[in-house]
């Protein structure tokens, strides 16, 4: 099996051995996200809360805190629950930011404006660069938002709809982060 990928620190979640796994040949495709939660602990509680009958959660296989410092909480052989349809084929990346922390869904409160920090970037293009030697099929790159385009009630007024995902949000640097890659954004993403 795989173990953590430099300079990534393995802290696997309790469940890991309860995830589905795969061929590392079938990933193709990296979905960048936000936490959308203030800190790297209180990413490690939401990501350990056993959510589906399998006795598993919603994670990204690795985070990115604010000052470029790398977890890997899922092994690369695992599907880790990051974005529906695409979590088989795919890595999930989590970067630290609030987002819309904590009013996810009030229509009052949609405004992502945390920056991503340099240290974030850098940490995250040189984790796309791991990955793509680890990984010969890897091609693609996306947003959560990109991939889960859902509309949802606002929690503070039933009768408009908000975007269920934002993340990674207006920030995030697209253009810095694909001139420094050799993936491709995902078509129609």
């Amino acid at each position: 099996m795989d173990t953590a990928l430099p300079p990534a620190l393995p802290h696997w979640l309790p469940y890991c051995a309860r995830l589905q796994t795969r061929p590392l040949a079938d990933i193709d495709l990296v979905v960048i996200h936000c936490t959308e939660l203030p800190d790297l602990d209180m990413a490690r509680q939401y990501g350990e809360r056993e959510l589906y009958a399998s006795g598993t959660g919603n994670s990204g296989h690795f985070y990115i805190d604010r000052d470029g410092r790398i977890e890997q909480y899922v092994p690369l052989h695992c599907v880790a629950h990051h974005v529906r349809g695409y979590n088989p084929r795919s890595v999930g990346i989590e970067l630290v930011n609030r987002g819309r922390w904590p009013h996810w869904l009030d229509s009052q409160h949609q405004a992502m404006d945390e920056p991503y920090s340099p240290a974030q970037l850098q940490a995250l293009q040189q984790l796309l660069d791991s990955l793509g030697a680890a990984l010969p099929g890897l091609r693609w790159i996306a947003g959560h938002e990109d991939l889960d385009r859902e509309q949802v009630p606002a929690s503070d007024d039933a009768r408009q709809l908000v975007a269920r995902k934002r993340d990674p949000g207006p920030q995030f640097p697209w253009h810095q982060v694909l001139s420094a890659t050799t993936l491709q954004r995902l078509p129609g993403a």
